[in-house]
């Protein structure tokens, strides 16, 4: 895969009621039981976001483990973060493996936190960022006032329902008071990827949304704008979240999942395998060569 490119594939979920047909993948058959007979112990749904990266990376390598220890592992690809966190909170989602809930997803939270459960956090540090390619000559976010003429008065976004768009719209953008200069264009992490491809091809200026721990922030050079209000919010956890009950229900898939912690090494590597190096439809294979690569990873990894 094309290191400029993110083309992983989507499927749209309904936003009001999930009617999920998740196809069993890795070493899993119709039936419910492990390759060579064995008896599954049960069936744990992963729904994420392909074009999230962090999820995306995180459900293969659960998808891996959660194998090797005797599930049966359903994918379920989303595009918008509502969609999925109704699934959670409704049971048709067991687990989703890259969840903002602190600040990003904070909202999803207060709605649907009765219903969902916290597995743990596997990644510290995370943050919500504006950027420009570092070859632009701005480095604040108090910088894009009275410069909207370079950027076309845009900043590139993501889904709409994202965290990070309301972040961008609903702080961000009033704190800076840039809602005269600028309009925050929302479509998908892949067109904004698109437009942000072309501009650095051509050394354009252009200034994006965008989050650490991402894989395009080295890809493009990207620089996080420094924000001296906090408008973008404190950095944050990522945790794998559960269904209500799943922990009771899947015991020793919590325990493993609780295990599960990575620093900023062994996450950079881990996504630059599965986005990057291996690409769209080689996740399993990425997973496996990063296991081999980290067999120390965390204290519960299951090598073979």
């Amino acid at each position: 895969m094309n290191k400029r490119h993110l083309t992983a594939t989507l499927a749209l979920g309904a936003v009001a009621s999930l009617t999920l047909a998740g196809c069993a993948s890795g070493n899993q058959t119709e039936g419910g039981s492990q390759e060579g007979g064995t008896e599954s112990l049960g069936t744990i749904t992963l729904g994420f976001l392909p074009s999230w990266t962090d999820g995306l990376s995180t459900a293969y390598l659960l998808e891996d483990q959660l194998t090797k220890l005797g599930y049966t592992v359903e994918m379920e690809e989303l595009t918008e973060a509502g969609p999925l966190y109704t699934g959670l909170a409704q049971g048709d989602v067991d687990i989703y493996p890259s969840a903002w809930p602190e600040l990003t997803h904070a909202s999803y939270m207060e709605k649907y936190g009765d219903q969902i459960e916290d597995l743990g956090a596997y990644y510290e540090g995370a943050k919500l960022t504006i950027a420009v390619p570092e070859y632009v000559d701005i480095d604040s976010i108090e910088d894009l006032a009275g410069n909207a003429d370079r950027f076309d008065g845009k900043i590139i976004g993501i889904e709409p329902g994202a965290g990070l768009t309301a972040q961008t719209q609903d702080s961000m953008i009033p704190a800076y008071e840039l809602g005269d200069e600028y309009e925050l264009v929302t479509s998908s992490t892949a067109a904004m990827l698109a437009e942000l491809d072309t501009a650095t091809s051509a050394e354009e200026d252009i200034v994006v949304t965008s989050w650490r721990p991402f894989w395009a922030n080295e890809t493009y050079g990207l620089k996080d704008l420094e924000d001296p209000k906090g408008a973008m919010g404190e950095p944050e956890a990522l945790h794998f979240l559960g269904t209500a009950g799943l922990a009771d229900e899947y015991p020793e898939a919590a325990e493993l999942i609780a295990g599960i912690q990575l620093d900023d090494a062994q996450y950079a590597s881990l996504e630059d395998m599965v986005v990057n190096e291996y690409g769209e439809g080689k996740e399993t294979e990425a997973v496996d060569a990063w296991i081999e690569a980290n067999p120390d990873a965390f204290d519960t990894l299951i090598a073979e």
